[in-house]
Formats: structure tokens, sequence, C-alpha cells
């Protein structure tokens, strides 16, 4: 104990904001556990407590009022409140938080005066440079909070909201009521006196924290309980829900196969855990973590917030306090057997479980779900298709807080189910259950896109129908404006386009609609579209025509070369050609050029349609 501890009576006192916010000076002056003659707050203190209460943060509000209980303090036993230390520096407000420990340190040598402060690292700093300091110790005897009284055995959160009566979630993981715990509503001053309360004990008390303080926002861990307070104008009104885990399992009372024991342990390396919110998702990766540290394994966990109850020898890391980057050198440079990522969200948090996976550390990853297949689906896109098996390999789906699923995944060279030709082998992500061995779903790439197709035979039969709809209807759509496609089995399909198309899509003797059926592996029965009428679309060319003994040209006059043009006399479609450099040329002797040469003698108008 310091010579500053002894004494019950100080001088001159420096409270620094951690102390402030904390209303732990008032409450020891109050009841006589202290006095001082003057107490000094630094300017740049009463700052970044008004910049904090401006932007929302509650806890510019709480070191407000601790400032206020004071001064009636000092009204009552005489005294004084000294604002000093003047600092015309601009000081960034990130950086704000970090200078005032020095320059409350600095006041505090400045005035001859005793630094108190709850921060331990800051009571080092400051004997290191010879200041005296008061260490005010956090509250060990953890007093019940209000909120708690909202809580019974079977309650798993508590829902508060301004304006309405007090809400809860009773029961277990998968099998809850919400349920009216009060008949009486909420009114804002009683959200209010909670939510400072709550900050308030989180602040004192060792197991409390807040993790996240946002303009309409702030996200506590108090003890078991994870509480996030709302306020305007983030929200419409003030809000306060607390989630507490019900239940702490361990591994053995999931009553797990021997084989997915043996796989967990030994195997799998790059782990899911999904399922729908509310169905033990967070409880199963608690188990997991635990059972891992109890065989002898470095065990770290990546939250936001840091919500999981776990034992001291895991560390758990806050990625809203850090950046990806940094939570990536610290877990590589510590080499963990395996690292748990609780609640992953964002695409850098796929890219961060990725991307540590990759580098051989064992990953564990929480995703939300409805169903199985969902939390593989969510790598699509963010990651290459054929490092999903390299980063995944077993998907643990939970569902009313049990293991309702396991899958494994693995990527094999072979002919995607529902296809039958022997060249359209290519790489697969294959989708298994665990258990069984059936295969559940595949995923490749078809065409430019890539497809997740179920492998139970009803839904494999729906999804390869629709993928394949959509692959033919878009190999017609270079022949036809208007497709429509049926797919009638695995290897027929009916397609339909406008009359006028259907000569050229066959081709002379069959060889077109041959050649598109090798490409697309199935048969195609071609069928005229009925009740169509062609309108004439796309914007009128400018031309000029000119004829040659053997030849009809269409001049426009070099322009949309290379561009398609439909060619109508009156409302009747003709054709459609591509434009050359010289415009259009149709031969007289020609069908097409006999309808063109009558139009022209008889003063028909003869339009020319760019096509988009």
């Amino acid at each position: 104990m310091s010579k500053a501890q002894e004494k019950t009576r100080f001088e001159r006192l420096i409270p620094d904001i951690t102390t402030l916010i904390d209303g732990t000076l008032s409450k020891k002056i109050k009841e006589k556990e202290l006095s001082a003659e003057e107490i000094y707050i630094h300017e740049k203190i009463l700052k970044k407590l008004e910049l904090d209460s401006e932007a929302g943060k509650t806890s510019g509000n709480l070191g407000l009022e601790e400032l206020k209980r004071l001064q009636e303090l000092s009204r009552e036993q005489g005294f004084s409140i000294i604002f000093a230390g003047k600092d015309n520096r601009y000081i960034p407000y990130n950086a704000l938080a970090k200078e005032l420990n020095e320059l409350t340190t600095a006041l505090a040598w400045e005035k001859g005066g005793i630094l108190a402060t709850s921060d331990k690292l800051l009571a080092k700093i400051a004997q290191a440079k010879a200041v005296e300091v008061f260490q005010i110790e956090n509250d060990k005897d953890f007093k019940k909070i209000k909120l708690e009284e909202f809580f019974d055995k079977e309650t798993m959160s508590v829902h508060l909201r301004e304006g309405m009566k007090p809400m809860a979630k009773k029961g277990k993981p998968g099998d809850w009521e919400f349920k009216e715990i009060s008949n009486k509503k909420l009114t804002a001053e009683t959200i209010k006196g909670l939510s400072t309360e709550i900050i308030e004990a989180a602040h004192m008390r060792t197991d409390g924290f807040v993790e996240i303080e946002r303009e309409g926002s702030t996200i506590i861990q108090l003890g078991q309980y994870r509480i996030v307070l709302l306020r305007p104008p983030l929200a419409d009104g003030l809000e306060i829900t607390a989630v507490r885990p019900v239940k702490r399992l361990t591994i053995e009372e999931y009553k797990l196969s021997e084989k997915l024991l043996e796989r967990i342990e030994g195997q799998a390396e790059g782990i899911l855990i999904s399922g729908s919110p509310g169905h033990g998702k967070t409880t199963f990766a608690q188990a997991l973590a635990v059972f891992y540290a109890n065989r002898g394994k470095i065990v770290k966990t990546v939250e936001a917030p840091r919500d999981l109850i776990l034992p001291d020898d895991i560390t758990q890391l806050s990625i809203s306090r850090g950046s990806p980057e940094e939570i990536h050198d610290i877990l590589l440079l510590s080499r963990p057997d395996y690292t748990l990522f609780d609640e992953m969200r964002n695409t850098q948090d796929f890219l961060l479980y990725s991307d540590l996976r990759l580098a051989g550390v064992g990953m564990v990853g929480v995703v939300h779900g409805t169903s199985p297949i969902d939390s593989i689906q969510r790598f699509i896109g963010r990651i290459e298709l054929g490092v999903i098996p390299h980063v995944l390999d077993t998907v643990v789906f939970i569902k009313n807080g049990k293991v309702d699923t396991v899958l494994a995944v693995e990527m094999k060279v072979k002919v995607p189910a529902g296809m039958a030709e022997a060249d359209l082998a290519r790489p697969v992500v294959v989708v298994s259950d665990f258990e069984t061995g059936k295969p559940y779903a595949e995923i490749y790439t078809y065409g430019e896109e890539t497809v997740v197709i179920p492998v139970t035979k009803e839904d494999k039969q729906k999804g390869m129908f629709a993928l394949a709809e959509k692959q033919i209807e878009k190999a017609f759509e270079r022949y036809s404006e208007k497709v429509e496609v049926e797919t009638i089995s695995p290897e027929k399909a009916i397609v339909r386009v406008p009359e006028k198309y259907i000569s050229a899509i066959i081709g002379r003797e069959g060889k077109n609609i041959a050649k598109i059926e090798e490409k697309l592996g199935i048969g195609i029965d071609i069928r005229a579209l009925e009740n169509y009428k062609e309108t004439p679309t796309g914007k009128s060319a400018q031309y000029t025509i000119k004829e040659s003994s053997k030849t009809i040209s269409f001049d426009l006059r070099g322009r949309h070369f290379g561009k398609d043009i439909d060619i109508y006399v009156g409302d009747d479609y003709i054709a459609t050609f591509a434009v050359g450099k010289k415009g259009i040329k149709i031969k007289k002797q020609s069908a097409l050029g006999r309808i063109i040469l009558t139009a022209i003698r008889e003063g028909e108008k003869i339009d020319l349609k760019v096509k988009k």
C-alpha cells in the first residue's frame, strides 16, 4: 500500500476520467471513506465528457453526472472543486482519451497533489514519475443490479423498451416462448435509470466492461450477461436487450457419435457451426472450445462482443477493439492450435477465417444459417470455389439445442449429378452427410455461374431443370429475342421461338441444332411460339438504296458497323443482317432480294431497325 493510500484526508486530489465515469469518488466522499480540501479537474476531461455526451455516449453523461454530485458534496462538506490545466493544443477526438492520462498525471505533479485512479497501468506510470497515487479498487462484492430482477432460471433474454411492457424469452434453445413478465409499461426514465446502473457496474466491476460504444448504441458484457443499449437517433426509442446463457453444456452431453468425436478431435480443422438465432450455436461453440482446451490444446477466441463464458486458460480477443490485420498477426505469432471465431458476419470476417485456416491455424467459425448448406454458400463469391474445401471440412448444424446435421466437404473431379456426358466432368465441391456418407449437395461452375445443386432426388431434379432452362435460354438468345424453354426430362427440352427463326436454328440438314444439342448436352425439340406477333423494335437507321446488275445495297453511310439490323417491309419482318463496312448487300436473285425489289417497285415502306 502506498503512502497516499494510508491517508483518509488529502489536501489536493486529482481524479482521472475513469474515476469520474465510475462514480466512485462521490460515493467514497459521501460515505466518509475519504475527504479532500481541493479536487482538481483537468479542463480537457470536461471537454471530453462534453463531446461524448453530445455524441450520445452514455459515458459522457455519467461523467457529467458525477461532476454534478461532487459539486453538491462540495457545498455540503466545504471542499473546493477547481478546473485547471488549460491546454490550448488541438488534440483530435480519437487521440484525446490517451492524452488525458498524460495531462492528468502532469496536473497532479504540477499541483503537488495525489492522482486518484482505478487504472492500474496509469497508477504504475504515475508512480514511476514520482506522482503520489490513491488507487481506487474496483468493487469485488458484486451487488445485484435491477436488470437481474427480470431474470429467473428459465429466462434466456430480456427485452425492455420504453412505452412497452417488459418481455422475456423463456425456455431453452429451440424450445422457448416470448412472454410478458410485467403488466406495467416501462417509462423512458426507468430505462435511463437501468442503463446508467448497467454502465456504472460495467466500469466498476472486475467482470464487466464496455465492449462497444457508439452514438446510438452501447454493448456491454457484465458477468454472464451480454447487454445491448439502444437510444435515438439510431433507434426510435430507448431499449435494453440482455441475453444470458441458460445452461453450459459439455461435448459429452451432446451425445455425439464416436465417428464424429474422432473427426472433431483428430481431423476437423476447418469447422463451421451454423443454425438459426436462438438454437444453441454459441452454447455448442463454448463446449467445443472447452473440449479442445481440456485436451491440452491452445485455444483462443475472436469475438465481437466478447460474450463467451470460458475458462481463464482460453484467451478471448475482441475484433471490435482491434483491426483484422492485428488479430491476424497475433494469432499467427502466438500459434494457437484452434481459434474460435464467434459470429462471423461480414466479408472481412470470412476472409480472416479463410486466411488463418490456409496459414495452418485450426478454425471453428460460428455463422447464422437456416439450413445446413447455407453456411457454405456464404463463402461463395468471397473466396475461390476451389479453395473452399481447403478452408472448410466439417459443418455442424445446430437445431433446437442439438446437433441436427453434420456435413463433410471435399473436392472431386466428376460429372455433376444429373448430367450424363463424360466430357462434362469438372472440379466439384461435394458436400455429403458425414454420418451416412450420402451426397447432400454439389457446388460447381456452370457457364459463368457458381451453382449449388441439392442431391436429393426431388430437389436435384428441380434444381437441375431450372439451371438447364436458364442455360438453354441463354444459348438461344443469339437467334431470337423471344425464347421459352420447358425441360421435360434430364435428356430433353422444348424450345419455343417465333416461327421465322426456326429454319435458321435448325440449319441445313439439321447441322446447326445438332451442334447446339452437343454443346448443351441435352436434346432440343424446336417449336413455334404460339400467339406471337412481331412488332418492330429498335431505332430506325437512315439509309440509301443502291442497285447494281446483281445486288441491292443499303448504304448506311459508315454507321452501325458490326451491329445487327432487322429489315421490315411495312410491319412484316423480313430478315436480320449484320452490318458490314459497306452496309448491307442482298443478291437480287435470292428470295429476299425479290421481296425487296417488289417492295421498291410498289413503293412500300422499308424500315431498318438497329437491334439493341
